[in-house]
């Protein structure tokens, strides 16, 4: 199946790219396609702990199945003061 991830700040940085489409097993977790970019992109591991993920525009856990055509987007952990 196929997903869109869209990579934001210091994620697009490690990626080299804003987004890119995954191909991804039936069943597969948002937890199987971060195990999948850690991979792909080594220097994610280090930035992941932190890493925020919505799947169609909403917050989403690890646990959460993904389906064909889902919008995926790693966003960095929020700061201010």
């Amino acid at each position: 199946m196929n997903i869109k991830v869209k990579f934001f700040a210091l994620y697009r940085e490690v990626a080299g790219h804003p987004e890119e489409i995954l191909d991804l097993r039936v069943g597969s977790s948002v937890g199987d396609l971060l195990g999948l970019l850690r991979e792909k992109y080594p220097k994610l591991g280090s930035l992941s702990d932190n890493i925020i993920v919505s799947v169609n525009k909403k917050y989403a856990r690890e646990e959460v199945a993904l389906k064909e055509g889902d919008e995926v987007a790693l966003l960095p952990p929020v700061s201010g003061g």
